[in-house]
């Protein structure tokens, strides 16, 4: 039977995930590659941190990431140190040397995933990704493998626990965004610093690996329209309660005649809709191929032992390969295809919106809002106007609109919010799923 030697770099959250899964389930793993798996190195800057479940004494721990780069012995690394550098430095370097690679670092691949593919394809060897998005959910494999005889229509996701903890609680509680924040935070859904995750970045680096996997195209990461969910209001959330809608945070891409969309804002999406029931920290993905149809993912996004099992997907077929002594093929790793579509444009795409306009409460205001969005070609579907204002205090009018385009919403929003009546900036929020 084959040795299959592994090293592990960082053993935080997840790289303690993996490790515990080896030591618990080595026997299933190793009838399932058909060879041995020996965990040969783990390095780590911390020897001493205690890790819950493991004893770090029975663990081959190095202070280096040097002694698992140059042993010529390990045949596979697993980089779960994330950030960019040195973990850039550090596959590219197991790559030469001819070791395939595992890694969940989902912003690396999405700002440098073009050099890596490439790198791994020029040294014949294999890079897993499968848990750099929507952690547990077996996603990757299944639009990789699973969907070769489609051409992706569309999908979109909710790629971030954190963004979607935050507005299930808002939408469940009726409770303001920073209040809800500090919790996710008390809670450990929320690091310290949440701007990657509250900003849409950690959905934005998601959605640039998923459009290269679905779309055989490589979107770059600056060039992904990213919004993020710190302007949502509970208001804002229980307007869309009453219009029959639930706001969240997705990643979205389309394939149109313009090229394919790639987009992560806040949505408005149908209450009925699949993805309107997923809450707390799930994630999920409703993806359309023109054979296949409609498809849904759901799972755990995040998490030690979910990640852990998504690396483990990736290991074991890496080392059933190497047990068997079958090659790796350049085609398995990202590439362009042939008739890879453009980014188009942001201000080009159409979607329905949701408008909340705070105005002085005047005969007319309403009928000249309605005349600048009617000027701009947008057509109005629904209109929320509580009570008179008892006093000179701004009140909120809020509309649905039919579908219409992005630079016509923009240049509308642009015109209302000048008028003398309007008290502050428009909200808008983008709806799919057309007017309920």
């Amino acid at each position: 039977m084959k040795d299959v030697r592994l090293g592990l770099l960082g053993l935080g959250t997840v790289g303690a995930g993996v490790a515990k899964i080896l030591l618990t389930r080595r026997e299933m793993l190793e009838e399932r590659a058909g060879g041995r798996l020996t965990l040969a190195a783990v390095a780590d800057a911390d020897l001493v941190r205690a890790r819950e479940g493991l004893d770090l004494a029975a663990l081959p721990m190095v202070n280096d990431a040097a002694k698992v780069l140059d042993d010529p012995s390990i045949n596979v690394v697993i980089e779960l140190i994330g950030g960019l550098e040195p973990a850039r430095t550090f596959i590219l370097k197991a790559l030469a040397s001819g070791k395939h690679v595992v890694t969940a670092n989902k912003a690396l691949l999405a700002h440098h995933g073009v050099e890596l593919y490439e790198e791994a394809r020029r040294r014949g060897v294999s890079l897993g990704f499968e848990a750099a998005v929507a952690g547990g959910i077996p996603l990757i494999r299944a639009v990789k493998e699973g969907l070769v005889a489609n051409h992706v229509l569309s999908l979109a996701g909710i790629v971030n626990g954190t963004c979607n903890y935050i507005l299930s609680k808002m939408t469940d509680e009726g409770l303001d965004f920073s209040l809800v924040l500090k919790e996710a935070q008390t809670q450990g859904y929320a690091e310290a610093d949440p701007t990657l995750d509250i900003e849409g970045m950690d959905s934005a680096h998601k959605l640039q690996i998923l459009v290269a996997l679905a779309f055989r195209t490589f979107v770059d990461l600056k060039d992904i329209h990213t919004e993020g969910i710190t302007r949502v209001t509970a208001q804002d959330i229980e307007y869309a309660r009453e219009l029959g809608y639930r706001i969240k945070l997705l990643a979205i891409a389309k394939a149109s005649e313009g090229g394919v969309e790639a987009r992560v804002h806040p949505t408005m999406i149908p209450a009925a809709s699949p993805l309107a029931a997923v809450s707390g920290v799930f994630n999920a993905v409703f993806l359309t191929g023109d054979a296949v149809g409609d498809l849904m993912f759901y799972g755990r996004g995040a998490g030690q032992m979910p990640t852990a099992s998504a690396v483990w997907s990736d290991v074991l077929e890496i080392s059933r390969r190497i047990a068997h002594g079958i090659p790796s093929l350049a085609l398995e790793l990202p590439s362009v295809g042939r008739q890879a579509l453009a980014l188009a444009p942001m201000d080009g795409i159409r979607c329905c919106y949701y408008l909340r306009v705070m105005m002085q409460d005047k005969p007319g205001a309403l009928s000249r809002v309605a005349g600048i969005l009617g000027d701009n070609a947008i057509s109005i579907a629904n209109v929320i106007q509580k009570g008179r204002a008892a006093t000179k205090e701004a009140v909120p009018v809020v509309m649905l609109t039919h579908e219409a385009r992005e630079r016509d919403m923009r240049a509308a929003l642009a015109k209302i919010d000048r008028m003398r009546d309007v008290t502050g900036a428009t909200t808008m929020i983008r709806v799919e799923g057309g007017p309920a």
